[in-house]
């Protein structure tokens, strides 16, 4: 990585990635949680999985968990080492 401009386009693909995780946990909680939640509070009790209905343990416990995962195996696969300083190119000394 030595160019400037290569630099800002990793920098730019490492970002999208990482708007692109955050959106796609966005989009997983808001399904799981509004839409495994029950309608009315009339309803019986929901059926439980450890304990906790499957629209909470989906959306709070299974969620934060994989995206946690998927969020390491980002950054150790898509993302690289590169030096902040800026080096000069030896033509332009």
């Amino acid at each position: 990585m030595k160019t400037l401009s290569s630099r800002y386009r990793q920098a730019h693909k490492e970002a999208k990635w990482a708007i692109a995780l955050a959106l796609a946990y966005f989009l997983w909680w808001y399904g799981f949680a509004y839409g495994l939640a029950p309608e009315g509070i009339d309803q019986a009790m929901p059926e439980l999985y450890f304990g906790l209905p499957l629209w909470f343990l989906m959306a709070c416990v299974i969620g934060p968990i994989l995206f946690t995962v998927l969020c390491a195996l980002m950054v150790k696969f898509l993302f690289k080492d590169m030096s902040l300083d800026i080096e000069q190119d030896p033509e332009n000394e």
